[in-house]
């Protein structure tokens, strides 16, 4: 079928967004006692109590030491309590403690830029696209998005297992961004495209095809003096042996991974923010969803997606922000928290430097 052709402009001019740490622990509150009996007062010291007991547990905001990392999707390793993230700029993946240490885990001369990682527990191993914006140390500067693929590398050392060239396996000439990945219960690795309305599938040996290319995949939103009909930013295999696919517009589509021919858009309560970043899946079968303020300036919305009728519909609704607007995914936590991560996209494509990113816990619900 027939594709658009995307135009590149290499003058990027979209401003850059501050990092803000925008969650903090309470400070102990000190609760004056009473020797008085039982009664209205010791109910207000309880209460008391369970509010300074909540703000003790909250988490805070995570400002990572990584710099010029650039850093677009993570996720989190509940056994080594690690989070995993690309790089951008450098190409490589990167171990983030939970007191903001950055460690490089994977440096493959086959990546030019990292942008998805999935950590798949089942098989020890963490999935990574491979891209390129024209803007990485191992870019082609001269012609960006040509670089489209995903490795496999051992979740302990690094190691690359199997790194698939998906341009190869489209044959079509096109620029390509994978811009996520997803891992279905039997290992298989879909891969989406957000510059064709192309899917991919991968095997568990690396082994890849195309499962569909579909009109509903066809991207529609722009982005000034950047790309055009972008697409598909995300992608979540869910119960039912589905996919949910997040179009940068802020539609949905459900793809039978059985009848992928019978895809269709998700009836929604009410549009996501546009552009759609990033998912997660949560524990009930619903999803979080991150939009970023690129385009507004606006702080970035995390979004409830709750399922009806196997996914044919959704409720929408905002469960909390998070001011950086360039903020590009969300991903679990320890203690069954979630975090947003805030990366420096905007300055990356302008080209300025980056201290290091930030990742902000977020409500889901």
């Amino acid at each position: 079928m027939a594709m658009t052709t995307k135009k590149t402009k290499l003058k990027i001019a979209i401003a850059g967004a501050v990092l803000v740490a925008a969650a903090a622990t309470g400070t102990a509150l000190a609760a004056n006692g009473s020797s008085g009996g039982a009664g209205a007062g010791s109910g207000t010291g309880s209460e008391r109590a369970r509010v300074e007991q909540n703000k003790q547990k909250t988490p805070s905001a995570i400002k990572a030491d990584g710099p010029n990392v650039f850093p677009h999707s993570l996720d989190f390793d509940a056994r080594s309590k690690t989070f995993f993230t690309g790089s951008l700029k450098q190409g490589k993946v990167y171990a983030v403690g939970r007191d903001g240490k950055v460690r490089t885990h994977i440096d493959d001369p086959e990546l030019v830029s990292a942008q998805a990682v999935n950590v798949d527990r089942e098989r020890d191993r963490i999935l990574v696209s491979n891209v390129d914006y024209g803007t990485a140390d191992r870019s082609n500067k001269d012609a960006p998005f040509r670089i489209a693929g995903v490795g496999s590398y051992d979740l302990a050392t690094g190691k690359q297992d199997w790194c698939v060239d998906l341009t190869a396996i489209a044959l079509d000439g096109k620029q390509h961004l994978i811009s996520d990945v997803t891992v279905a219960p039997d290992g298989t690795v879909y891969a989406v495209d957000e510059l064709t309305p192309t899917v991919f599938r991968i095997d568990t040996e690396g082994r890849a095809s195309v499962f569909l290319r579909s009109d509903l995949l066809q991207g529609k939103l722009d982005i000034p003096n950047f790309l055009d009909d972008v697409g598909m930013a995300a992608v979540e295999w869910v119960k039912g042996n589905q996919l949910i696919i997040a179009m940068a517009d802020g539609s949905l589509v459900r793809v039978p991974v059985q009848h992928p021919e019978a895809a269709q858009k998700v009836k929604l309560s009410a549009p996501l923010a546009s552009p759609t970043a990033g998912m997660r899946l949560l524990k009930d079968g619903s999803l979080t969803a991150v939009s970023s303020g690129l385009l507004s300036g606006k702080p970035a919305a995390i979004q409830r997606v709750e399922p009806r009728d196997g996914w044919k519909e959704a409720t929408v609704t905002v469960t909390d922000t998070v001011k950086d607007p360039v903020t590009s995914d969300v991903t679990a936590g320890p203690s069954g928290t979630t975090y947003a991560l805030s990366g420096g996209l905007a300055d990356l494509l302008a080209g300025k430097p980056n201290d290091g990113f930030t990742l902000t816990p977020v409500r889901t619900g």
